[in-house]
């Protein structure tokens, strides 16, 4: 797990616990996330290394006028300290203190296509059964993915795309095709270096 994001997130985690605020910020923080992957301008604007981290707490100030108070401190702390753009990693962590204090899985599926809220329900099924929590996912679609689908629970991932297939079997491509061309250098040298020498009868001894 990135080591920012988590300390992020369980100073707010902590707050927003005393305040008996977890589920209004968790809410508001997972709209905000969400907004920032539907606005492609302002996702950008916040991971711009060149844009002054106060310049951009400003305009998270403008964004989130009408937000809870302690997301907006919140975030503009992270943007002045220059980790806006590490905003939807610290929610993602977030969500995953609140649902370790509430005993529910947060899962993100990537599907190659979009499920039907019944193939959905069947995954979530499946997850539920193997890991014996609640389960609530989101769901988001990459058509690189080809087909099957990625789970993420917090910092935990499992690729069980055909793209992600395709990928290891090209590295264990390269991997043998790598191992067989070193076995086969050692075999030219270590032949190499026998030639002249005489073949030892048996029984004679070299000196």
């Amino acid at each position: 797990m990135p080591v920012v994001a988590h300390t992020y997130a369980q100073a707010l985690f902590e707050a927003a616990n005393e305040q008996g605020r977890l589920d209004p910020v968790a809410q508001e923080l997972d709209q905000f996330a969400t907004a920032l992957k539907e606005i492609p301008e302002l996702n950008s604007l916040l991971r711009n290394p060149q844009l002054d981290p106060r310049a951009k707490a400003d305009t998270l100030d403008a964004v989130l006028e009408d937000a809870d108070q302690l997301v907006r401190n919140f975030l503009r702390l992270v943007s002045e300290k220059g980790r806006a753009a590490d905003i939807e990693e610290i929610v993602r962590e977030f969500d995953a203190l609140v649902a370790a204090e509430k005993a529910i899985l947060n899962v993100e599926l990537t599907t190659a296509y979009e499920l039907s809220d019944q193939e959905a329900r069947g995954i979530v099924k499946q997850i539920e059964a193997a890991s014996g929590r609640s389960v609530e996912a989101s769901r988001s679609v990459n058509p690189d993915l080809i087909g099957g689908l990625v789970l993420k629970a917090g910092s935990r991932q499992v690729d069980a795309s055909v793209r992600g297939r395709l990928d290891r079997l090209r590295r264990e491509l390269v991997l043998g095709s790598a191992q067989r061309s070193s076995a086969g250098t050692g075999d030219r040298g270590k032949g190499s270096g026998e030639t002249g020498r005489s073949p030892q009868r048996p029984g004679t001894v070299t000196t």
